[in-house]
């Protein structure tokens, strides 16, 4: 067991935990962020990510220890004052969800690419979520949530 501190959702916290452990066991185990969701524990699925220094990065393999000194940013730490952020708002705006599992992620991966890029086109809308499964069949949603925010439509 080590002291790790992380930054995450804008608070320094430490945290005693194996240096091995990935990320995602210390955010929803030990900080109580269960935003991000375990799915298939291989970087194949997109339901751990989060935003690392501006980037989406999964979090289900890599060990916690490998953060310090980064920004992490969860799915809860995008709201503010009780309101939620423009993707989440388009999302929940346009039903971008079924049984939610997934939506974290997505929602992470959007922000992301939307921070980067406030204008991307189709292509690069779908190709920055390809990495994210949705087994309820709700990627039609969410691409419409996504080009409504885009359009100023939310």
């Amino acid at each position: 067991m080590a002291k790790i501190s992380l930054s995450v959702n804008g608070e320094r916290r430490e945290v005693e935990a194996d240096p091995a452990a990935p990320l995602i066991f210390v955010l929803r185990d030990q900080l109580g962020l269960t935003g991000p969701k375990l799915g298939c524990a291989q970087e194949q699925c997109g339901a751990c990510a989060v935003i690392v220094d501006g980037e989406r990065t999964l979090s289900c393999v890599r060990a916690a220890s490998e953060f310090e000194g980064n920004e992490i940013t969860t799915v809860e730490g995008l709201s503010g004052g009780g309101e939620l952020s423009p993707i989440q708002q388009a999302f929940a705006e346009m039903g971008a969800a079924q049984c939610g599992y997934c939506t974290p992620g997505i929602v992470i991966a959007a922000t992301a690419l939307l921070s980067s890029n406030p204008r991307p086109s189709e292509d690069e809308i779908v190709e920055a979520l390809h990495q994210h499964l949705c087994r309820c069949g709700s990627h039609r949603r969410v691409l419409a949530a996504i080009d409504n925010l885009i359009a100023g439509g939310v």
